[in-house]
């Protein structure tokens, strides 16, 4: 019989101290090894005893490739939603089911409000046409949720209509009203080179990806194309991906915090069961506790680096030839 969790979406909405992190994302790894049988598994594989695990350094970290090849539920409630990764034709792509999407809306509401402040103050713009084009984008799910949020009759999504796109852009930023232009890359480099803009009060936010359709650039090259061409002084991004309900937000220079609901540790390139110091490059893992029913501690394929203050710095991914830490993968 499944084990209820002692934790509620308010307790973990209102994390406020590292103390109180720690203290929560433990019983969420109990709560996970006792009810996720792809996670217990996996646990067990590593011979890792739920009761002698005191820190966070001593949870495991889930794979996010199991995400490709397995149903990662923690409960036995049905699906209200199921999220996929994009992926090329003939790819295995990865499925996240979520079985209570009210906490996937209260991590992003929460989390914008966290680092923007009131959705009502913003006019959003998406330029997403990559996510528009195919079901269960659960960036997508966000975003049109932004949008309704924001009360704005103005805000919207453009497909490829870049002229109009243009024209609405210049005309709010111009009338002095805050706005948000949140766009996949290869899109927001298409549109600059359409036209220059200089914008005074508009935040551009990529959510990274050229998805194949032009090749990829170091962030400081695209950042200083971005910044040119929109004529800002600074690119915010958003880090967050399909397997995960938390986003993590750079205000500038490639820099990104958590919500107090996330956290980030970088593994070892050579051991996946050992940590770098601050500074040093790795592996990123991530605890996210607002998804309690799925897993919350998922190593990804993503390198980055941890500064002392807990910002991190994404610097690219592993090679699929070189995710040392999938000798893990062999359940």
């Amino acid at each position: 019989m499944q084990k209820k969790v002692l934790i509620t979406a308010n307790d973990i909405f209102t994390i406020s101290s590292q103390k109180q992190f720690e203290k929560i994302a433990l019983k969420v790894f109990r709560f996970q090894h006792e009810n996720n049988p792809v996670y217990r598994d996996f646990c067990d594989f590593l011979k890792v005893n739920p009761q002698q695990v005191k820190s966070l350094a001593q949870i495991p970290f889930l794979p996010i490739q199991f995400f490709k090849s397995h149903n990662v539920v923690s409960n036995n409630d049905p699906a209200q939603v199921t999220f996929t990764s994009s992926g090329t034709t003939g790819m295995i792509t990865s499925r996240h089911i979520v079985t209570d999407v009210s906490l996937y809306e209260e991590s992003y509401r929460n989390g914008f409000s966290q680092f923007y402040g009131n959705i009502e103050d913003y006019v959003v713009l998406a330029l997403l046409p990559s996510y528009l084009e195919r079901e269960g984008s659960s960036l997508i799910y966000m975003v049109e949720d932004l949008i309704k949020l924001s009360n704005q009759p103005e805000s919207g999504f453009y497909l490829h209509n870049h002229d109009d796109l243009i024209k609405k852009l210049t005309e709010l930023d111009e009338s002095g009203q805050n706005v948000i232009l949140i766009g996949v890359t290869y899109a927001l480099l298409n549109l600059i080179e359409k036209h220059q803009f200089q914008l005074q009060n508009t935040i551009i936010m990529e959510t990274g990806g050229m998805k194949g359709k032009r090749k990829e650039m170091i962030r400081e090259e695209l950042h200083e194309l971005l910044c040119k061409g929109f004529g800002v002084n600074s690119i915010h991004s958003e880090y967050g991906m399909t397997e995960l309900l938390a986003q993590a937000y750079s205000l500038g220079e490639g820099v990104f915090e958590c919500p107090s609901w996330m956290h980030i540790l970088v593994r070892d390139p050579e051991d996946a069961l050992t940590y770098v110091k601050d500074g040093k490059t790795g592996g990123i893992n991530v605890i996210d506790l607002a998804n309690i029913n799925s897993c919350s501690f998922i190593a990804t394929q993503d390198l980055g680096k941890k500064n002392p203050n807990n910002s991190f710095e994404v610097l690219g991914r592993f090679d699929n030839s070189d995710i040392r830490g999938c000798n893990l993968m062999v359940l």
